[in-house]
């Protein structure tokens, strides 16, 4: 059995004093005032006197080990013992070339696969708790925000192409209706009635050439043509019209 220690860094590499600065005001801030959390980088000693972490590099792996608590690219914070393992020190070796294996430093991501992740996944083939939420919330809290974006985003072309085709099959029933209406004879109830069927046939029109009638004159003198038919006194009124055709059925 081996007691397992998690050392823990204030990310202080970005080369810039006044960024490494700043860090250190948020980590402060976040952590030590209200206890959220920060911008932290980690690494696990385990047998001996070496901490093990993960960082990126173009080729080979991106597990690394140095000495306990003096990884030079940081600002040394604290030390939690996470617990102890009961892996023996041949079974921790295999367990990090293993890891060594499946950690390339190329996969290395800010948001979801950092050290923390790696320290993460080590303790939990140790045996031993995982590491505590604050050290890399603020990374859980970014790749929320992505995936969430990226399902939004999603979403909104799901719906957009629902919208498309919600569009597409209303216009083959407009074009379906205005068709019928003028293809059909007129019935009994509309053979006095010419607007409706040159309301139909300048619908269909539009609908399909996109165009309006020739011009204002054109449909103001089929109005006048259809209020003269209107005004002319018939053989028959419609109303005895429909009442014969109600009687034949």
């Amino acid at each position: 059995m081996a007691e397992v220690v998690l050392h823990i860094y204030d990310v202080t590499n970005s080369g810039s004093d006044k960024t490494n600065s700043t860090i250190l005001q948020i980590n402060k801030i976040f952590k030590d005032g209200i206890g959220l959390g920060g911008i932290f980088h980690s690494a696990v000693q385990v047998y001996g006197d070496d901490e093990w972490s993960f960082g990126f590099c173009e080729q080979g792996s991106g597990v690394f080990s140095c000495p306990s608590g003096k990884n030079p690219m940081y600002t040394y914070r604290e030390s939690i013992v996470l617990g102890t393992t009961h892996c023996s020190i041949f079974k921790v070796n295999q367990i990090l070339r293993e890891l060594s294996r499946e950690w390339p430093g190329y996969s290395y991501d800010l948001l979801s696969k950092n050290c923390n992740h790696f320290c993460d996944e080590l303790c939990e083939r140790l045996g031993v708790p995982r590491l505590p939420g604050w050290v890399n919330r603020f990374a859980h809290a970014g790749d929320a925000a992505m995936e969430v974006a990226g399902n939004t985003a999603e979403r909104f072309r799901e719906a957009k192409t629902q919208i498309v085709s919600a569009s597409k099959v209303a216009y083959r029933f407009l074009v379906g209706v205005t068709s019928n209406a003028i293809a059909s004879p007129a019935s009994p109830e509309n053979s006095d009635r010419g607007t409706p069927r040159f309301q139909a046939a300048w619908f269909k029109n539009l609908i399909t050439t996109g165009a309006k009638p020739s011009s204002s004159s054109d449909f103001e003198n089929k109005e006048e043509d259809v209020l003269r038919q209107n005004q002319q006194p018939d053989a028959e009124p419609p109303l005895q019209h429909n009442s014969r055709t109600w009687q034949s059925t």
